[in-house]
């Protein structure tokens, strides 16, 4: 993936970092979904009083995706940090990792950890989750 293309997915994931509804963690995330035919899905975490009503920044971006009808990905880039602050790499959930894998090829999916647009790290998502869950 070009590093032009990263660090527009890096400057989308920032800018959803603000829209986060986090009032009792306090710890902002922002994700940016690309999909094969090139459209980039914005994502932020929602939090819940009740906690397990809680989602994810990665799974809003996808959700909404596929909502639309998208459901071929290339990348997904995750940022975040304490008050919204990004200071260290912000790897997703295992829930997060297992909806990817519902959606996404486990040997060229990329997903993007980053803390800017110029430091960042590439993982796929079989080195991010080598045993998914799958019956077939």
């Amino acid at each position: 993936m070009q590093d032009e293309t990263i660090r527009i997915l890096v400057r989308r994931a920032m800018d959803m970092l603000s829209m986060s509804y986090v009032p009792y963690s306090h710890f902002h995330v922002g994700a940016a979904l690309l999909t094969k035919s090139g459209k980039v899905y914005g994502g932020c975490n929602i939090e819940n009083k009740a906690y397990s009503p809680t989602i994810c920044a990665e799974r809003t971006a996808i959700f909404k995706a596929v909502s639309e009808g998208e459901t071929e990905f290339q990348a997904i880039c995750i940022v975040g940090g304490p008050d919204g602050i990004v200071a260290d790499h912000c790897p997703p959930c295992g829930v997060c990792r297992q909806v990817m894998s519902e959606f996404c090829e486990p040997d060229t999916f990329l997903i993007i950890l980053a803390r800017t647009e110029e430091d960042y790290k590439v993982y796929t998502l079989r080195e991010m989750l080598p045993f998914r869950f799958d019956l077939i």
